[in-house]
């Protein structure tokens, strides 16, 4: 029987990735060989691209797909979309959540290959289109942004140490604050070419200034977010959202704290970071969302679960708003 489908399921990882080939046939029977190994280099793309044509059977459609896990599938992803083929890359947490109907307790590289070619199979999944040239630069722009604030702000917490210190060293203080200063131009001036990026193209600018208005989200929280979840392309539906951000609430099942409810820390970190500090921010100075953030502590949650939930809460208005290309309506309620 001619199968209807091959997939390809591959688990990339820094130096090597794994894959696994799959088919399935009109009867729904699935088929999958056992794995093979590869470095994760131009050189052994070729190879292994070489392979899948082997593997190839006529006038069936063939798919490669991964996870994107941080950025370890992002070259070899554009090799094979440059060579004409199918590709498909899904979210970490969709992945998981098909692992747990397969009823996987094992993780291992061979054995997460074999689940996503199981998972190619079975679901319909639409293939990756790779982000466009804006969303590149602005994630390479707001990370290096994130990253001198991260240093600046740990030089000027050196510098308070040292101020207050017995006997403080002169020069060093004097170091650290030219070090301030070189962050503060540079960081300046990404912030100069972010905005010019965004502006650039006048329907994504259209759609920030929908957002611009809500109290505690400012221009380098919309990038950042925008950035992380290339203007949300993968994302279906605001409870995957809060997933991919590890911002899902989930039961925790041992030591302690076993039967409370925590947050994941699951998913992309940055896109926590992004929308953490502007929680602080909004508690303050946005009057909905401090009522929600109040409600919280009146029912005896701790203040960081009350600040988690108000970033959760901006990350899908963000979502929302970007989405319905709606103005932000300020009686919103929260």
């Amino acid at each position: 029987m001619t199968p209807i489908k091959q997939v390809i399921g591959i688990d990339m990882s820094m130096d090597t990735f794994v894959c696994c080939v799959g088919t399935i046939n009109p009867d729904q029977r699935t088929q999958i060989s056992p794995h093979k190994d590869f470095k994760n280099n131009i050189t052994a793309f070729k190879q292994f691209y070489k392979f899948a044509l082997s593997q190839q059977i006529n006038e069936v459609p063939q798919y490669f797909l991964m996870e994107a896990t941080g950025v370890y599938y992002e070259a070899l992803a554009y090799f094979l979309k440059s060579q004409g083929a199918r590709v498909i890359v899904v979210l970490p947490n969709k992945a998981k959540h098909f692992a747990k109907t397969l009823t996987i307790k094992s993780k291992t590289d061979p054995i997460d290959a074999h689940m996503l070619t199981q998972m190619g199979l079975e679901k319909r999944l639409s293939e990756w289109e790779p982000p466009s040239e804006l969303m590149k630069e602005l994630r390479l722009l707001t990370r290096e942004h994130f990253a001198l604030t991260e240093l600046r702000t740990d030089a000027k917490n050196r510098i308070h140490a040292k101020t207050h210190s017995y006997k403080p060293g002169r020069d060093t203080i004097n170091r650290l604050k030219q070090q301030v200063s070189l962050y503060d131009r540079h960081i300046k001036q990404i912030e100069v070419n972010i905005l010019s990026l965004l502006k650039s193209d006048l329907q994504i600018w259209g759609k920030i200034e929908n957002i611009l208005p809500v109290k505690g989200i400012g221009i380098m929280t919309i990038a950042r977010v925008l950035a992380e979840t290339d203007a949300f392309a993968l994302i279906r539906n605001g409870k995957q959202l809060t997933s991919y951000a590890g911002l899902d609430v989930v039961l925790k099942e041992s030591g302690k704290s076993r039967g409370k409810t925590v947050i994941s820390k699951k998913g992309n970190h940055h896109l926590r970071q992004a929308v953490y500090m502007p929680a602080i921010s909004a508690i303050k100075s946005n009057k909905n969302m401090k009522t929600y953030y109040d409600r919280m502590l009146e029912r005896g949650k701790p203040k960081k679960a009350g600040v988690v939930a108000i970033a959760r809460k901006l990350l899908l208005l963000i979502y929302y708003l970007w989405s319905n290309e709606t103005p932000y309506d300020p009686a919103y309620s929260a």
